[in-house]
């Protein structure tokens, strides 16, 4: 399931940052992976990416991927409510 939530910035901050609203996103995920608040799946969902290129992006930022017993069972429940697994 989807939520959509709007965000009101104001204009100019969205100038400056000379950031689409796919990138303030994936800005989003990334920094809300970083504090483990988001899983690596669930962030490289909300970033809209595939696993690899998410991992590259986290990787290029020297965020280190901390993946423990939890994230892998949800992402395990995430697969197969998927039906991949």
């Amino acid at each position: 399931m989807t939520a959509t939530i709007s965000i009101p910035i104001p204009r100019e901050v969205i100038h400056a940052t000379r950031m689409t609203p796919a990138d303030l996103r994936r800005e989003l995920a990334v920094r809300l992976f970083q504090q483990g608040k988001l899983s690596l799946g669930k962030a490289r969902e909300m970033a809209g990416m595939t696993v690899w290129s998410f991992q590259q992006l986290i990787g290029s930022q020297g965020i280190a991927v901390h993946y423990d017993l939890g994230a892998y069972e949800e992402d395990l429940a995430n697969l197969k409510e998927l039906g991949r697994l």
